[in-house]
């Protein structure tokens, strides 16, 4: 059976494309040959792609304590066409945040929960200056998600 990894991301500077890039790039070390992905920026992701998907990896940044506005543009956009017909969606999150990330992380945890959505990964915060750690960790986030779909265990 063949499934759909999203990944929504808001990737406004070089360091948060190197994220997405490694995102992406673990999922294809996952190897799965079920697993299509496909990358949308949030302003371009509309509710049929959301319905299309198997689960969906969000990655914004933090932008004065809130996540991005297009991450919460995309979230206005699609919430009512896809309530009732994606609940139990698996999500991982993943926030470039200069400060502490915990408002961003409420505020889509609170979303996330009205959707009905299910939390696959811990809420990844890369935080503070930028550091290589953040790539391997979005790797993992990436290979984690699709492995999870090919294994049928998300």
């Amino acid at each position: 059976m063949h499934k759909k990894l999203l990944i929504v991301a808001h990737q406004p500077s070089a360091n948060t494309q190197q994220m997405l890039e490694a995102c992406v790039a673990g999922s294809r070390a996952a190897e799965t040959e079920n697993v299509e992905v496909l990358i949308v920026a949030p302003l371009d992701c509309q509710p049929n792609q959301l319905l299309e998907a198997d689960a969906v990896v969000i990655l914004t940044t933090e932008n004065l304590g809130y996540m991005a506005g297009a991450t919460k543009d995309w979230f206005d956009r699609v919430y009512y066409p896809v309530l009732e017909l994606k609940q139990g969606l698996p999500y991982a999150l993943i926030i470039r945040a200069g400060i502490d990330g915990t408002g961003t992380q409420r505020a889509v945890a609170s979303i996330c929960t009205g959707l009905h959505w299910n939390l696959a990964q811990p809420v990844l915060v890369c935080q503070g200056p930028w550091q290589g750690k953040f790539t391997h960790q979005c790797f993992d986030i990436g290979q984690y998600m699709a492995a999870g779909l090919d294994l049928g265990i998300l």
